[in-house]
């Protein structure tokens, strides 16, 4: 019988190893309840050929309040914890007794910024959150309680936006190899499927190539009309959409950009969404996100999340009030794989889902 199988004693420890702190925080209000509090939390990397495959995990051990007993060790993942008693040291005394329990474990106390910095909360984010007056308080509440509030500071801080209407007449930009194409017709699916809308696709060319890739057969598989510019760039039907496709933008020379911001303006688009791959490292993020910024993005897609381990680095790009997050693209599917629910999503993957 594990351990685990009835209600465990005050003062026990337990040692988990686990993908992510929203894992531990699950396990640890499931099996140990509110008054659990954590000892320590240290990142444990892969060993041997597992450091080219696996990701580092977390080694958390939490106790819940009361005179120390035996630890209890639960090694591998979340699916497969298992645990047993420790065996405590005896006393060599003559009278036999036995001595208090002692832990064999090498740790150093970490608080809740740290467990938020491992989960891929990054600086930015992070500073956000403790510059807010009740950063004290939710940093002494014990740690499952403190991420659901903590996801709470990082959704309303996200949303904290006034709402656009609807997309109708939008263009979609990125640097190359992002996806742009591929979010493009993940949008459409969403359109003519999920809200039953009419409408066309623009596809433009000016002095750099256009791969359109799936976008032609996707295109008539939806009954949606493609066509090429130069053509009619207003919607064809009564609150019907036409978005266009557009060349791979520039992330380091704006100046190869001036086609696409004149085009731009000259047909009075004001909906333009950015496309950014979530793969990517933080500078080449960046660098990307500058220049969409600089040519008037008002929307945000990322792509290849599927290819990303941790997603923290993305709340950075949700507190931008001027840029709204549109989805989340999980996956290489044209019909599916597709989140709109950016900060419920994020919160899911970085923090518990509270």
């Amino acid at each position: 019988m594990s351990a685990f199988d009835s209600r465990p004693a005050p003062g026990t420890c337990y040692k988990f190893t686990v993908r992510s702190a929203d894992e531990a925080v699950a396990l640890i209000r499931e099996k140990l309840g509110p008054d659990a509090r954590v000892l320590s939390v240290r990142s444990v990397e892969p060993k041997g050929f597992g450091k080219i495959f696996r990701t580092p995990r977390l080694e958390v051990i939490a106790q819940i309040d009361a005179p120390a007993t035996p630890l209890i060790e639960a090694p591998g993942a979340l699916a497969d914890v298992s645990a047993e008693p420790a065996t405590p040291d005896a006393a060599g005394a003559a009278d036999d007794e036995i001595r208090r329990p002692r832990f064999n474990i090498q740790h150093t106390p970490v608080g809740l910024a740290d467990l938020l910095r491992r989960s891929g909360l990054t600086e930015t984010a992070l500073n956000r959150l403790q510059s807010g007056a009740n950063w004290h308080e939710i940093n002494r509440l014990p740690l499952h309680r403190a991420l659901a509030e903590t996801s709470r500071l990082l959704r309303e801080r996200a949303e904290a936006r006034t709402a656009r209407p609807p997309l109708s007449r939008a263009a979609f930009l990125g640097t190359p190899g992002v996806g742009r194409t591929t979010a493009l017709c993940k949008w459409l699916a969403s359109e003519v499927f999920r809200r039953a809308r009419a409408g066309h696709v623009v596809t433009i060319e000016f002095d750099r190539p256009n791969p359109l890739g799936p976008l032609p057969v996707f295109a008539e598989a939806l009954g949606v009309p493609l066509a090429h510019f130069p053509c009619e760039t207003q919607p064809a039907v009564l609150g019907g959409f036409v978005y266009f496709d557009l060349p791979a933008l520039s992330p380091r020379r704006p100046s190869d950009n001036a086609a696409l911001s004149g085009w731009l303006d000259r047909e009075q688009i004001v909906e333009r969404v950015l496309v950014l791959n979530a793969a990517y490292d933080r500078p080449a993020m960046r660098d990307a996100y500058t220049a969409g910024r600089d040519l008037g993005a008002t929307h945000l897609v990322f792509t290849h999340l599927d290819e990303v381990p941790q997603w923290g680095k993305l709340w950075d790009y949700l507190f931008d009030e001027d840029i709204e997050p549109l989805f989340l693209a999980t996956g290489p599917s044209l019909t599916g794989d597709c989140e709109e629910d950016i900060s419920g999503a994020l919160t899911r993957r970085t923090l518990a889902d509270c």
